[in-house]
């Protein structure tokens, strides 16, 4: 056990969306990187300025970060040019981080071959970056690429790469494991040495998961004297993934007693963190995932039942608690009503373990979930399920019938386009309106017409916006024929003050489950903005 301070770096934003078939939009990465603040993560990697314009834009604007530090990815200057004349460090200057991360050659195969360059040119250009990016203010940190098939094949030159950027400033120098071919023995065996040069405060672990070993890697890196681990959300990462940072933090601090600068509060957000990069990805999470899969703390009828009853630790190796997760007893019903209870607290909805309405409530959330739901990922649904239940919403509007028209044609100059109008019919009170609207689109054609409607009489609803809409086509029934399927919708909404929430469709139809979810949106903000019903 040791209290020695481990930072964490989190590239999600950057390693993670080089996954294949992940392609984040700015709305993810903000909602990404605002969510890894939130639990305490030290350092965020945004993406590389000047790849692509998703990161373009999102260093141009990044979002407020209270706790963690954003840095901006690049490459140390290219041969022959100085760092005043690189366009590609410019790019990296310009962003609005707090930190660069410069990644290079390491493996002196790669500087003969890839390069092509004299090996004391690389190292030249190594130790001017670090240099020029610490004159800027920055907080540098260095990428030590395929270092540890350099080490074995150079130990010499590799090291000489990493003394470089130590001794130009860099605050860290991260040892990678790109093609995650070593092992834990030899991760361990390496970093000891290096560390005998470049000291385990400044030294960082970035690994991959080729061999199944990029959590134990960085562990083993840990116990060498490497003080920052580089990680991302549920592993993802190209071809294999990346460590795991949602195992990773658990374990440096509840198995290993370091500290990792992430509280009690931060911890418990692990499961919710794991579960919002699942569904920006509009993927289902891994119920079989170590510390929060919905599967880690499940137990099945029997003798595993009857001894987690008598005492949970006989086969949990924490409370699930801690993390934000719930033991899950497959044959009985409890697990469901404490985790309701919890879930109400945490809303101030105080409720007594005996009311029918409990369990009322338990029955409704696991059918909801059978159908579609995942209120784990849109509170916002939760609660209005909950409160309804409680009569605790009011009946602010009603939305009586709806219709929508798409067209397309071409219009007087000959351009092909297409327009969307949607009609809604609502009541509040006692008087019935009927709006029409064009959209971009139905949904936004509907969301134009459901505003026409209602922002005269509620004018807070006039603040919201939508953030972010996604959908994704649920498995048809066993016995269907796969034109059953079910469809999910979410959207995420947002208002004048920035508080951000989430709600769920679920129909048949796309346009039905959409309009559920727009309708919970704005009776959410107006719950939460004590507005009274009109009648």
């Amino acid at each position: 056990m040791t209290a020695d301070r481990v930072y964490l770096l989190d590239t999600t934003l950057r390693d993670g969306g080089q996954t294949r078939g992940v392609d984040f939009t700015v709305v993810d990465k903000k909602a990404i990187a605002r969510a890894l603040d939130e639990i305490g993560i030290d350092y965020i990697e945004g993406g590389w300025p000047g790849a692509n314009p998703t990161d373009d834009q999102f260093f141009q604007d990044p979002p407020p970060l209270r706790n963690a530090k954003l840095v901006a990815f690049g490459m140390t200057r290219r041969p022959g040019r100085s760092t005043d004349n690189d366009p590609g460090l410019a790019l990296l200057f310009d962003a609005k981080a707090a930190a660069n991360c410069l990644v290079g050659k390491t493996w002196d195969f790669h500087v003969d071959v890839a390069l092509e360059i004299d090996r004391q040119e690389n190292i030249q250009m190594i130790s001017d970056s670090i240099a020029a990016s610490a004159a800027r203010g920055f907080e540098p940190m260095f990428d030590c690429e395929h270092f540890f098939d350099g080490y074995k094949a150079n130990p010499d030159y590799a090291l000489a790469c990493a003394m470089a950027a130590a001794e130009a400033g860099a605050r860290w120098v991260v040892l990678c494991d790109t093609n995650g071919g070593t092992l834990p023995h030899e991760i361990y065996d390496i970093v000891k040495a290096v560390s005998a040069h470049v000291p385990g405060d400044r030294l960082g672990i970035h690994c991959h998961n080729d061999t199944e070993n990029a959590v134990a890697n960085s562990l083993a890196a840990v116990r060498a004297g490497c003080r920052q681990v580089q990680g991302t959300i549920n592993g993802l990462g190209e071809r294999c993934g990346n460590a795991n940072i949602i195992s990773l933090i658990p374990t440096l601090r509840l198995k290993l007693g370091y500290d990792i600068g992430i509280d009690d509060a931060g911890l418990k957000g692990l499961t919710k963190l794991s579960r919002i990069l699942d569904n920006r990805l509009n993927r289902p999470a891994n119920e079989h995932a170590a510390y929060v899969g919905a599967a880690a703390f499940a137990h099945k009828g029997g003798l595993h039942v009857s001894a987690v009853n008598k005492d949970p630790r006989t086969y949990e190796h924490i409370d699930p608690a801690v993390i934000g997760n719930q033991r899950n007893i497959v044959v009985s019903n409890q697990a469901g009503r404490a985790n309701i209870i919890a879930r109400l607290q945490e809303l101030d909805v105080v409720i007594n373990s005996d009311n029918p309405k409990l369990q009322r409530m338990v029955d409704e959330v696991k059918e909801k979930e059978h159908q579609g739901y995942a209120f784990d990922n849109a509170e916002a649904s939760f609660e209005l399920l909950a409160r309804r239940m409680m009569d605790q919403v009011p009946e602010f509007f009603t939305i009586e019938r709806f219709r929508v028209m798409d067209e397309r044609r071409f219009n007087a100059r000959g351009k092909l386009v297409l327009e969307s109008e949607a009609t809604v019919s609502i009541r509040v009170g006692g008087h019935q309106r009927l709006e029409v609207a064009l959209g971009n689109g139905p949904v936004n054609a509907l969301d134009m017409a459901l505003r026409k409607a209602l922002e005269s009489l509620y004018p807070e609803l006039s603040g919201v916006r939508l953030i972010d809409y996604k959908v994704r086509i649920l498995q048809p029934s066993a016995d269907g024929d796969g034109t059953d399927a079910t469809t999910r919708v979410m959207i995420e909404s947002g208002d004048e003050v920035g508080l951000i929430w989430r709600t769920f469709g679920v129909s048949p139809n796309i346009i039905d489950a959409s309009v559920m979810a727009l309708a919970d949106s704005m009776t959410f903000k107006l719950l939460r903005n004590g507005a009274t019903a009109l009648v």
